[in-house]
């Protein structure tokens, strides 16, 4: 057997990240050309503290959040008891200054620390084709696509963006959709520097192309490098001061000639040219920005150009609805450094020991809970490798079907709420990110449950598959195992009742009344979890009151549905656990009767983090709170938790903060970047020209959404999520808009479930061999199994996620359901 991997020496693995950078920030080869060594050394440093001090913002920005979570919602429900005036001499009330500083906080982070990102190898690129060329073919392409796009895109972006800050500070301008009007030249002193520090860390990239590429081929660049700049500055010059140089005339004498061409047919070969340069691979984000740059130029103008470039990033930096993505990462890495899914895993594992399968419930239920807490496949699935695959092994688990457990529970994070994706999602199809958790709960849920009725189906009939643990596996328990189960099972569910009679006000009719009763059902529950005797009077008590509910829902029900079936599902449940609980008033069985010492390892592994992800997304999803809102009181409670487990240590929450900001940073430098291009993209109107060529076509509405989804399918395999939510889902939305597709009642709700289709199908093309990455990641950390074994495992949880997005094509309310009715 393969040595087991230590999760203390794994760092959380990152799906979109191309090549994290493994030496330390000015770290040079000894034989990098001498001159080029000082400078690549004093720009890496630079770009390495600039990212350190970045990354320390995150606290404020956490702070600046809770606080106005805390004051509003205290106002509200102290102005609910007519205290009003109490609140108000405590300060309390909603903030006029919140709202502003943590989107300016938010921006700067991502702004600022660009260049960072560059100097870790924070990146996106389709490598796919890329990682095959050797060395010195690699460095020769990158060297040259730096030369041709970075150096000249980034010089344009800084100079641009510092014209845009100069006209924000001598005019003292201040946000419009403020009531507090803060000046905007502060954060946005963040564009001109960030792009400064990422152009001066194009050229430590650059060097150490020439290194990597032998100095025979590097000789040849270096002697080219003086022209290379003239032209560059002579560029620069002409197109910023175009009356002075006379070159100014011939260069707008070719863009003129260029605009001979229809500016739709402009936009195609910008299209062709991106996806070319793309699978090549050069970074995503700078081959953007200079191909929208050069092609705005020519189809439109320079003026119109600058203007959408410094538009498209400040609306990035400024977006409330992105400023979520940052503070959910930081709280699944806090969350996961904490070890919190490690003991989870643990006790699930300990509890379900008797049963067939219970490895994959216990995989598929913490991937559930995981997938809430962070929207990250690799870190799903590299966890989850390292918590089930020794284990599943030594139990004869089935290779298959394990690998496809993992593989396919990992991801669960890119469609469960608070999923990243959707946050990015939302401004794209200019939809509420709150409507896209909301419709992402229910197939979300779908997904689990199929996942799971498919390995305990294949159990039961082949218990070959999963066997039950072997003795020395399984815990100690009472002879009443059965019933300790039951027990628990029902006090989890009453509790969970009172949970949420408590947040809908129902026992509101005293002060903090929802509050006080909860705690006084967790203590009599925990005083009953001791002692026989007490346990003997509350289970009656609690059967009695939770079916007698039951029946009065039923009796008020005037039709069948839903809550008809899930009424008496819950009064079946309770007619058993009566039945099951006279063995505690006999006198033999109550002898026996004890809680093993199983359940205060698994409350402990479960209740903290479940409560937390509770609070975070319940809070969204009843609309209590932004998505930023509830990622930053998500984040603070994860703190909250390292803490609490002894886990927490200043040396790792920084390690954590600056893990976040590489993945915030590679996120929202193409969100900006895609912004501007899908802007130039647009002005050039070409995806009119597309929509109406494809809408001439002799095919129904259906037919066309569906080769438009199967494309989305092929290009899951090269490409990551980011740039084909960011790039091509902007390119087919006027298409999907234009279909006139019945059974929506407005064209919103049509782009909410075109939405969660597109993140569906997208989670399937993860388990797409060849390139699924999902398979390398699992491979990683579990290398004794085939990956042969891995992809025909991870290929029949493709056909299951298949018939889940068949089912969500088919019935569009299994989406639009839950918006509507927490929607009002």
């Amino acid at each position: 057997m393969a040595e087991e991997v230590d999760p203390k020496k794994l760092e959380i693995a990152d799906e979109l990240i191309a090549e994290r950078r493994a030496e330390r920030p000015g770290e040079t080869p000894d034989d990098m050309t001498p001159w080029q060594k000082p400078i690549t050394a004093a720009i890496d440093i630079t770009n390495d503290w600039a990212g350190k001090l970045l990354c320390l913002l995150m606290v404020p920005l956490i702070g600046v959040v809770v606080f106005e979570v805390v004051a509003r919602n205290s106002f509200a429900i102290m102005s609910s008891y007519g205290w009003d005036e109490l609140a108000r001499n405590l300060g309390l009330g909603p903030t006029v200054f919140a709202y502003d500083i943590s989107r300016m906080i938010a921006g700067v982070l991502f702004m600022g620390a660009a260049g960072y990102g560059l100097m870790r190898g924070v990146h996106i690129r389709a490598d796919f084709i890329y990682r095959n060329w050797s060395d010195k073919t690699q460095a020769t392409v990158d060297a040259l696509l730096y030369l041709a796009f970075f150096i000249p895109s980034m010089t344009f972006f800084t100079i641009i963006a510092s014209q845009y800050w100069l006209v924000a500070y001598n005019s003292g301008e201040t946000a419009f959709d403020s009531t507090w009007g803060p000046l905007l030249w502060p954060a946005r002193l963040a564009m001109p520097v960030g792009g400064l520090l990422l152009l001066l860390q194009g050229f430590p990239e650059l060097f150490r192309a020439f290194h990597k590429m032998g100095k025979e081929r590097e000789a040849i660049f270096v002697k080219g490098l003086v022209p290379y700049f003239i032209i560059v500055s002579v560029i620069v010059v002409s197109v910023f001061y175009p009356n002075v140089l006379p070159i100014a005339d011939w260069f707008s004498g070719i863009m003129g000639d260029g605009r001979s061409l229809s500016k739709p047919t402009i936009g195609l070969i910008m299209l062709g040219a991106m996806l070319f340069v793309i699978f090549i691979g050069f970074p995503i984000s700078f081959t953007l920005i200079f191909l929208a740059f050069v092609f705005g130029i020519w189809g439109s103008n320079f003026k119109l150009t600058t203007l959408l470039m410094t538009l498209n990033t400040n609306s990035t930096m400024l977006n409330d609805q992105l400023m979520a993505v940052p503070l959910f990462i930081l709280m699944g890495i806090v969350m996961e450094a904490a070890g919190l899914m490690e003991r989870l895993f643990a006790s699930i594992q300990m509890i379900m020991s008797r049963i067939r399968g219970s490895l994959y419930i216990a995989v598929l239920i913490v991937s559930t809970i995981f997938a809430a807490a962070t929207g990250i496949v690799g870190a799903s699935v590299t966890l989850l490798g390292i918590m089930a695959g020794a284990t599943m092994t030594r139990s004869g688990y089935n290779v298959q079907l394990a690998a496809g457990t993992i593989t396919a529970g990992g991801t669960l994070g890119i469609l469960i709420p608070p999923s990243i994706m959707l946050i990015v999602m939302g401004p794209v199809l200019d939809v509420s990110t709150l409507d896209l958790f909301r419709g992402a709960f229910i197939p979300g849920a779908i997904l689990a449950t199929l996942y799971l009725v498919y390995t305990l189906g294949r159990c039961w009939l082949n218990p070959t598959l999963g066997p039950i643990l072997a003795e020395e596996d399984q815990p100690e328990t009472s002879k009443n195992y059965g019933l300790e189960v039951i027990l628990i099972c029902m006090g989890v569910l009453a509790i969970c009742r009172v949970f949420g009679l408590a947040l809908g006000g129902a026992l509101g009719f005293v002060p903090f009344g929802g509050l006080l009763t909860l705690i006084a059902v967790l203590l009599v529950a925990y005083r009953a979890f001791k002692h026989l005797t007490i346990l003997r009077i509350v289970v009656p008590i609690a059967v009695t009151v939770q079916a007698a509910w039951a029946v009065i829902q039923l009796t008020n029900s005037n039709e069948l549905g839903f809550g008809v079936f899930y009424h008496s599902m819950w009064l079946l449940f309770m007619c058993f656990t009566a039945y099951k609980s006279l063995a505690l008033y006999r006198l033999d069985t109550a002898e026996n009767f004890h809680f093993s010492e199983l359940w205060n390892e698994f409350f402990a592994g479960l209740m903290p983090p479940t409560i937390l992800i509770s609070f975070a997304l319940g809070s969204i999803l009843l609309g209590f709170a932004t998505p930023a809102e509830a990622a930053a009181m998500g984040a603070f409670g994860a703190i909250l938790l390292s803490i609490s487990y002894g886990k927490f240590e200043i040396s790792g929450f920084f390690d954590s903060m600056i893990k976040a900001l590489e993945i915030t940073v590679l996120i929202m430098f193409l969100v900006a970047a895609s912004n501007f291009f899908g802007a130039e993209f647009s002005s050039l109107g070409t995806p009119k020209m597309m929509t109406e060529a494809l809408l001439q076509l002799d095919m129904s509405p259906y037919m066309i959404l569906i080769l438009i989804m199967v494309l989305i399918f092929l290009l899951g395999w090269p490409l990551e999520w980011v740039p084909i939510v960011l790039i091509v889902i902007p390119v087919l939305l006027p298409t999907v808009m234009a279909l006139d597709l019945p059974g929506f009642d407005s064209q919103y709700d049509k782009m909410v479930w075109f939405g969660i289709m597109v993140a569906v199908n997208l989670q399937t093309a993860w388990l797409s061999p060849p390139v699924a990455l999902s398979a390398y990641f699992l491979k990683g950390v579990v290398p004794n199994w085939d990956l042969k074994d891995i992809y025909l495992g991870m290929m029949q949880f493709m056909v299951v996620q298949l018939i889940g997005l068949i089912l969500i094509f088919l019935f569009p309310q299994l989406v639009l359901w839950l918006p509507k009715v927490m929607g009002g």
